[in-house]
């Protein structure tokens, strides 16, 4: 399978994994900034988890306008546990297709994009957590990208 077909087949899946939850636990969207997302410039979620036993879907959302000038998205991840660990991560997404249409749902010239990035995921510990989000495109000033957010869903 095909790297492309691989990402096609993860955005259907959490597509269909958005719409068939059964509860938020934790849900916030961050305003970025009209003139562009500096790349230096990172969108932060701190969480509080209180369960390790339970299983949580974690999904990334990306909104944009319909002049984002590319097809797919670069996200750097850092995140730190409640212990002050601090791993990082990078993930590439699609937000269009072969022929150039937008592959959220979107509406009024703008674009949502929910991202599944961990499934049935188990919290190692309870306390604050935080994710901070950067993009890794190249471009210095990356326009066209209104807000990125990030939720926790049990499955």
């Amino acid at each position: 399978m095909t790297n492309r077909a691989k990402t096609l087949v993860l955005l259907t899946s959490s597509l269909l994994l958005a719409a068939c939850t059964r509860g938020v636990v934790y849900s916030e969207f961050k305003d970025v900034s009209p003139f562009g997302w500096n790349k230096d410039s990172a969108v932060t979620f701190t969480f509080h988890v209180t369960d390790t036993v339970q299983p949580y879907n974690v999904l990334l959302h990306l909104r944009h306008q319909d002049n984002y000038p590319y097809q797919n998205m670069w996200f750097f991840l850092t995140s730190t546990n409640p212990q002050g660990t601090v791993t990082s991560d990078t993930i590439e997404f699609y937000l269009a297709d072969d022929r150039g249409r937008w592959l959220g749902n979107g509406r009024n010239g703008h674009v949502s994009m929910p991202v599944l990035y961990e499934q049935n995921y188990h919290f190692a510990d309870t306390g604050a957590y935080s994710l901070s989000v950067r993009h890794g495109m190249r471009s210095e000033q990356l326009r066209g990208v209104s807000q990125v957010g990030m939720e926790i869903q049990e499955p």
